[in-house]
């Protein structure tokens, strides 16, 4: 059970009243998150108050209009499960961290040079993310930041989202593995088969995945691959 001291609040707003409860931090999140773990363990006290703070508690009348319990434990698990648990400056700095990576990840796979049409590396977007001063919003969608993040790092990098096209040409025996790659990497826009057995097609993928498609194609295909970028 965590002390007073280093519990936080967690909160729900149900039935026009308020509901908050003293929970472990990273239990409370773990929970949240499907993990089993006893509410006991959790809680810093088995109370559900309409006021932590003050030590108000809610009244067994609202809590069966919002639970149909007066057991805080089972209160509890909804509370934590449906409702907003304060965090700490470290789980917030982790998250922030962990959604920087998928931006970066995402924009560095969907995103080219439109100068050159290659990629960017990673870090060449993370360096114009720290020049443009760019905050991460642990709570706002991948999506979202990556439009932000685009704009404003366009003054600073020629970038932007593009998918390219590919023509592709293998030997006959090949074609089944590179069906299987080109569905996970992208799309068949236009296939055709050649007098000689080979197999010719043209396809669209993210532009910033180019050398990690012609790598993969490569391996599966012993080399015996063309591409052109169109």
């Amino acid at each position: 059970m965590v002390t007073l001291e280093d519990a936080v609040i967690a909160r729900l707003e149900y039935y026009g009243e308020r509901f908050e409860i003293l929970v472990d931090p990273d239990l409370a999140s773990d929970f949240k998150k499907g993990e089993d773990i006893k509410i006991e363990e959790i809680l810093a006290v088995e109370e559900v108050f309409k006021d932590a703070k003050k030590g108000d508690k809610a009244s067994e009348e609202a809590m069966n209009k919002a639970f149909e319990t007066i057991d805080p434990l089972e209160a509890a698990a909804i509370i934590i499960r449906k409702g907003q648990v304060q965090l700490t400056a470290q789980q917030r700095r982790d998250m922030q961290e962990d959604k920087r990576r998928l931006i970066v990840a995402t924009i560095a796979r969907e995103a080219i040079n439109p100068q050159t049409k290659l990629p960017h590396p990673a870090r060449r977007i993370e360096i114009a993310m720290e020049e443009a001063k760019i905050r991460v919003d642990p709570f706002k969608s991948v999506d979202e930041q990556v439009n932000i993040t685009l704009k404003a790092i366009r003054r600073l990098i020629p970038i932007k989202l593009e998918r390219v096209k590919v023509a592709i040409h293998i030997p006959g025996e090949d074609t089944g593995k590179v069906y299987g790659i080109i569905s996970e990497f992208g799309k068949t826009l236009k296939e055709e088969w050649q007098q000689d057995g080979s197999w010719v097609a043209i396809v669209e993928i993210p532009g910033g995945i180019q050398d990690n498609f012609y790598q993969k194609l490569s391996e599966v295909t012993h080399g015996q691959v063309e591409t052109k970028l169109l």
